[in-house]
């Protein structure tokens, strides 16, 4: 089993950063990988004027990228624990530039699926070993620190990141030449210099000459720790479907339910919900965790209900308010799931179990998108977006009052 060094002693030479940098620059890259991640979101619309395809195919296109993170979760989410956070947070920056270039490059149908699902790769990757990366770099560079001030950083740093991508989007679709391909342009430099920092970063995991015989993900935690640990991962799949909403279809309902065709506002709709999640983790971080995840639980049912109102009446400022509010909600039980399921692991078993919870997580992102575009086949898209909110909110009340037995 691995274990994480506690100086910076048994660091290869050849790195230049300290372990407080070195936690900045894995946090930037983080950031910039989950932007990138986003960026599409306002774009989709184009693609489908462009090329005409019908709305169920966005959600399929956005499915290939959660379909790839669980993959990639389910493969490989763990194996930083075995060979190390760097290489592996390398390896999936890498995989994202990849993604970059085929966008640029093969712009039809399929280069999209393909882009998307080798970005969902990457990013499955890099979220449970960034998390642990930044946790363990930390710890180090600060040893008398409160530790869920790492996870508090960490959370904003994928939250912030998935935020700032449709905005940076919808801005390069509205205002520049290009659009398609700008906003890729942007992010294929972002990310190659994020490789360059990340190869300077220390190792906080030491690899054994003799390494473990592979196997898929699991969940390696003592049975009485798993309810636990599964009622935070349902947490984090109904949270992780609202995201998912407004990260595929959301352009869709406003330009047709809602009659708001722009482009800038897709962005600004989408990232207002992503920073909202962000913000409520700064804005109550001194709130005790089991508060923290009543007044989530009480936002996200709030938001879930004007999500749905102002689909059906319809109302703009409703749907958006709803989304915010919802935002909010999402970061609180969010950032409740990670730090109750990475205070179940122990040093060498962290990235495995956070890969776990990530996996069902991301599970929300894409299922429940998938039968709402679905629904919108079958269904008036209004019908269908009330059905979606009605679904998250029992599972998030489900899930909620059940991490807070314990």
């Amino acid at each position: 089993m691995s274990t994480t060094l506690t100086s910076s002693r048994a660091v290869g030479s050849r790195v230049r950063f300290a372990h407080q940098p070195g936690f900045w620059v894995i946090a930037a890259a983080f950031l910039i990988t989950m932007a990138f991640s986003t960026v599409p979101t306002p774009l989709y619309a184009l693609y489908q004027r462009r090329d005409g395809f019908p709305t169920y195919l966005i959600t399929i296109i956005f499915a290939a990228y959660a379909v790839g993170v669980m993959v990639s979760l389910y493969l490989a989410g763990h194996v930083s624990d075995w060979l190390g956070r760097r290489r592996v947070a390398l390896l999936a920056v890498l995989a994202e530039a990849v993604s970059a270039a085929i966008f640029l490059i093969w712009p039809e149908v399929p280069g999209l699926l393909l882009a998307r699902f080798i970005s969902g790769v990457g990013v499955g990757v890099l979220t449970a070993t960034a998390t642990a990366h930044l946790s363990e770099l930390r710890k180090i560079a600060r040893p008398d620190e409160d530790p869920s001030r790492s996870a508090l950083i960490s959370s904003m740093v994928n939250l912030g990141g998935l935020a700032f991508g449709p905005l940076v989007g919808g801005v390069l679709a509205q205002y520049v030449a290009s659009p398609l391909e700008r906003p890729y342009e942007i992010f294929l430099v972002l990310l190659l210099l994020s490789a360059v920092g990340i190869a300077l970063v220390p190792e906080t995991v030491e690899r054994l000459e003799e390494r473990p015989a592979y196997r898929p993900q699991r969940v390696a935690l003592p049975s009485a720790a798993k309810p636990l640990f599964f009622a935070s991962a349902i947490g984090a799949f109904a949270a992780f479907s609202i995201f998912g909403l407004f990260t595929s279809l959301a352009p869709t309902f406003l330009a047709g339910v809602l009659h708001q065709p722009s482009r800038i506002l897709a962005g600004v709709v989408t990232f207002a919900v992503f920073i909202a999640g962000a913000g409520s983790q700064i804005v109550f971080v001194r709130m005790e965790r089991r508060n923290q995840l009543r007044l989530g639980l009480v936002l996200m049912s709030v938001g879930l209900a004007g999500i749905a109102v102002g689909g059906l009446i319809p109302n703009l400022a409703l749907f958006v308010l709803g989304g915010v509010i919802a935002g909010a909600g999402v970061g609180l039980v969010f950032r409740g799931a990670v730090a109750t399921a990475a205070s179940l692991a122990d040093a060498g078993s962290r990235g495995e179990v956070l890969a776990a919870l990530f996996l069902i997580a991301y599970a929300g992102l894409a299922l429940p998108v998938l039968a709402i575009g679905l629904g919108i086949a079958l269904l008036p898209a209004a019908t269908a977006l009330l059905i979606f909110s009605v679904l998250i909110l029992i599972l998030v009340n489900a899930a909620v009052p059940r991490m807070l037995k314990h």
